[in-house]
């Protein structure tokens, strides 16, 4: 897997929490035309986990037939069952996808040696001539697959050279580094840390796989290229026009209730769907349980694209022209905000 700028596509729904099949196109389309490296379908981003199998086939071989030979197509085919990972790494395969993103196993708990033997190993040895990308997120999974065990698994399956490391944990990833060498490739999972993740010498990350480029595209990739030109000043001027955006992949607000202040927190994707729904871009809601954030978050996120449009309305401009949409009146028209957001 090459370096670059990867989006982790959203999957727009409709009022009634269908695929938008057009707005999917549209997505897909504006990514193309600002130069992104490829897109990743039916991640957690994408919702997938609300997903039934034949909705999450549909969307891959949606994607894949209109990105080919335009940018790279990764799909998303994790899952905490070995045998329902395998069935959606075969129909992903049958599509011509360039790789497949695997997160490691969610919920049921297998430690970093059984995840290696009982799941990478199984898929990647099955599929071998297929790019196959470990994703390592314990905050979600509640498990991880440790930097010792991937970089056995990466001697044991020649398919295997790149993770998307998304644990937050700048000595893991320097463990990574140190145990997998220097060829393989780290994609930061983490958009509030490329910057670091790339310019850090005991890391050396080479790209993303990234939330907010569904909305920057053209920045993201431009920041992400010029790191690894080396260009690390140029880079670091996008890093903080982008920057109010890059700490909204999550929200947290105190929020108080009748029985005492508790902490609330919206979630990827929802932080990034309210914003397009703002921005005036196919997206849709998030599918249940995921629902709105409370007032407070989007207070806090609309005021942070009010600081962009007003510091660098270039950043929201890709999006006016390709969109045709007003970018001034989507942030300041009060009818545009009615719906997303409710009191906790």
């Amino acid at each position: 897997m090459e370096q670059g700028c990867f989006t982790a596509l959203i999957t727009p729904f409709n009022d009634a929490f269908e695929l938008d099949q057009k707005g999917l196109e549209q997505l897909i389309n504006f990514q193309i035309q600002n130069k992104i490296t490829g897109i990743v379908v039916t991640g957690t981003t994408g919702e997938s986990p609300t997903f039934a199998w034949k909705e999450h086939d549909n969307v891959i071989a949606l994607t894949a037939k209109q990105i080919k030979n335009k940018c790279l197509c990764i799909a998303g085919t994790g899952s905490n069952n070995t045998t329902e990972a395998i069935m959606a790494a075969d129909h992903a395969v049958h599509e011509g996808v360039d790789a497949i993103l695997m997160v490691d196993p969610y919920y049921n708990g297998p430690s970093s040696l059984e995840i290696r033997k009982e799941y990478y190993e199984v898929v990647a040895r099955k599929y071998p001539d297929m790019d196959i990308i470990p994703y390592i997120i314990p905050g979600r999974t509640g498990t991880q697959m440790l930097p010792q065990d991937l970089a056995i698994l990466s001697e044991n399956c020649a398919n295997i050279t790149s993770v998307k490391e998304a644990t937050g944990s700048i000595d893991n990833m320097k463990l990574t580094r140190k145990y997998c060498g220097d060829a393989f490739n780290i994609l930061s999972g983490d958009d509030a840390l490329i910057y670091d993740m790339m310019t850090n010498p005991e890391i050396r990350a080479c790209g993303s796989i990234s939330v907010m480029s569904n909305i920057v595209p053209k920045f993201m990739t431009q920041m992400i290229s010029l790191l690894n030109q080396g260009r690390v000043d140029e880079a670091l001027k996008i890093q903080n026009d982008l920057r109010p955006l890059l700490n909204l992949v999550g929200v947290t607000t105190r929020e108080e209730t009748k029985f005492g202040p508790v902490d609330c927190r919206a979630r990827n994707p929802l932080p990034l769907k309210t914003m397009m729904q703002l921005l005036g871009m196919p997206s849709g809601p998030c599918r249940k349980p995921l629902g709105k954030m409370s007032s407070k978050g989007f207070d806090l996120i609309l005021n942070a694209m009010k600081q962009v449009q007003t510091d660098t309305p270039e950043i929201f401009q890709p999006i006016a022209d390709f969109f045709q949409v007003d970018i001034e009146e989507r942030l300041n028209n009060p009818k545009y905000q009615e719906t997303l957001w409710y009191d906790y």
